[in-house]
């Protein structure tokens, strides 16, 4: 019996000896078989080596969520690097700063995006290369005279074109599943982004935890509207590949019609969701007219999803089952909640996923007590080597352990857990409310305020107040225009407890958000 691999890339190796003409990716009209994919991977890793890419380079891929960005990822592990996926729409500012962290030796754009990139490049030192993608590309004209062009890598037709990959599988020889194979960047909303270090012995672990909970299977078609650039996102490819599902790819939820049309059409099993999505999808009028019918489950991760939004999905999709999840970049996933559960016990994620274990702590590092706030703990196998370059940081983010990998990651985010283990979000550890003395879990009050059928997103912060220290104050999205900011509070005064009723209330056409989906409570608290 062929034993699992322990690289990233062989797994999609693994699948495409095994079905090498079921589709495993579709991007528009385009599909790629898993043969496919495979042999673009291979044939664009013998082009990074031909680069001068050698094992431990860092490879920046800037095309955004495309068939070119799955075909770079794969092909840069398969030549011994390290990938590094940014958002398509990554600014100049942004760009400049993470190819600097990073040192990557080849950047692969669109040749759309040549502004940006020299723009960022300007001020870069070092032997630097950048493939060219994109119809400017396509069409033999490089944005810039060191650059190299996709279609150039791909000139060969056919099998045999595309078969010189030899030497570059040999070549794996060399790596092993405590070598890099990622560095995924934080979004930076509290500073400078951080490039969290992920081994192929990380993101396998992550992979195979995660299938494990989900039942994931060869028929398995993930609906991926999430940037390749976040953890979230990247997952449903990885996944896909090590359990030999599809990937239905879209570049981004901007027409929320246009994708759930995708649902029926590609059939559907599988629809990972962020709360800012499941916001959008619940304020459709003619919701009703969607074919929902395939769907075998839906995920939400990436921030915390209001009960109420939570119950309307469940509601609006009966019987595709629902996942409520948590996790952070720096671990991927850590628990998971579904089925009966969910109503039995509103607002909370369950527990740890398989191979994944967690403890609630106080300021003093000691487990507290059931019921009692503290900030959640996290160890296993899906836990990060640390962050990019940034020693002091990456001490800051452990508890140490016996021994090095036993060590405990700070999530940063406080939680609570019932009498039976159940764990619950209260808030990042930043944004925990300190009014009148006492501690108020934002989370909380936006569950309370979500209840309002009229209320599409809210989101709490505390903002400056002479007497109470810090004053709570809720900024709410609206379905519909009646709604008013005396509506919300006297909802508030009457379900919350009078320390959490917010003093404060805006009404918002919409929240900010990071790149990532999730809202930006800094930009909130400056409103």
């Amino acid at each position: 019996m062929e034993s699992d691999p322990v690289l990233v890339h062989d797994w999609l190796a693994r699948s495409a000896r095994r079905a090498p003409e079921k589709v495993a990716l579709v991007c528009g009209q385009a599909r790629w078989t898993y043969a496919k994919l495979n042999a673009y991977a291979a044939r664009f890793a013998q082009a990074l080596v031909d680069l001068g890419v050698r094992r431990h380079d860092r490879v920046a891929i800037l095309t955004g969520n495309c068939p070119e960005t799955v075909v770079c990822l794969y092909g840069v592990l398969k030549a011994g690097g390290v990938f590094v996926i940014l958002d398509g729409n990554t600014r100049a500012r942004r760009l400049k700063y993470v190819l600097g962290n990073c040192g990557a030796r080849v950047l692969v754009a669109r040749s759309n995006q040549a502004g940006v990139v020299q723009e960022a490049l300007g001020q870069l030192d070092g032997d630097f290369r950048i493939v060219w993608t994109g119809a400017g590309a396509d069409a033999g004209a490089c944005p810039d005279a060191s650059g190299v062009t996709w279609d150039s890598i791909f000139a060969a037709s056919g099998k045999e074109g595309l078969g010189r990959q030899t030497t570059v599988e040999d070549r794996l020889c060399e790596s092993v599943d405590v070598d890099l194979a990622a560095l995924i960047y934080t979004s930076g909303t509290t500073g400078k982004p951080k490039g969290v270090m992920c081994t192929h012995w990380n993101m396998v672990s992550a992979a195979k935890s995660i299938i494990r909970y989900l039942g994931n299977t060869e028929d398995d078609v993930i609906l991926d509207v999430l940037p390749l650039s976040f953890g979230y996102g990247l997952y449903q490819v990885l996944t896909s590949c090590m359990f030999g599902g599809t990937v239905v790819l879209e570049r981004s939820f901007l027409y929320p019609h246009v994708t759930l049309k995708r649902i029926a059409e590609e059939k559907a099993t599988a629809l990972p969701l962020v709360p800012s999505m499941a916001a959008m999808v619940l304020r459709i009028d003619n919701i009703g007219d969607y074919d929902f019918g395939t769907l075998r489950y839906i995920t939400s991760a990436g921030a915390a999803m209001p009960v109420g939004h939570l119950g309307r999905l469940r509601r609006l999709i009966p019987d595709a089952q629902l996942f409520n999840m948590y996790g952070l970049t720096e671990c991927v996933r850590v628990c998971y909640l579904t089925g009966e559960a969910l109503d039995a016990r509103p607002g909370s994620v369950g527990g740890p996923m398989p191979n994944c274990e967690v403890r609630i702590v106080n300021e003093a590092g000691e487990d507290v007590a059931r019921g009692e706030v503290g900030e959640l703990l996290i160890r296993g196998a899906n836990v990060m080597q640390g962050y990019w370059d940034d020693p002091e940081t990456s001490a800051r983010a452990y508890e140490s352990g016996r021994y090095p990998v036993s060590r405990w990651l700070h999530s940063g985010d406080y939680f609570r857990q019932d009498e039976e283990g159940y764990l619950y979000f209260c808030s990042r550890k930043d944004d925990m409310i300190k009014t009148r003395g006492e501690r108020v879990s934002p989370k909380e009050v936006e569950d309370v305020v979500c209840e309002l059928e009229d209320v599409a997103e809210a989101a709490v912060v505390g903002v400056p107040d002479d007497i109470l220290g810090q004053a709570i104050k809720i900024f709410v999205v609206c379905r519909r225009k009646e709604l008013t900011e005396k509506d919300v509070l006297r909802h508030c005064v009457r379900h919350l407890e009078p320390l959490m009723v917010p003093k404060h209330a805006a009404l918002l056409e919409t929240l900010p958000k990071t790149e990532h989906g999730k809202i930006d409570r800094r930009k909130l608290r400056t409103l």
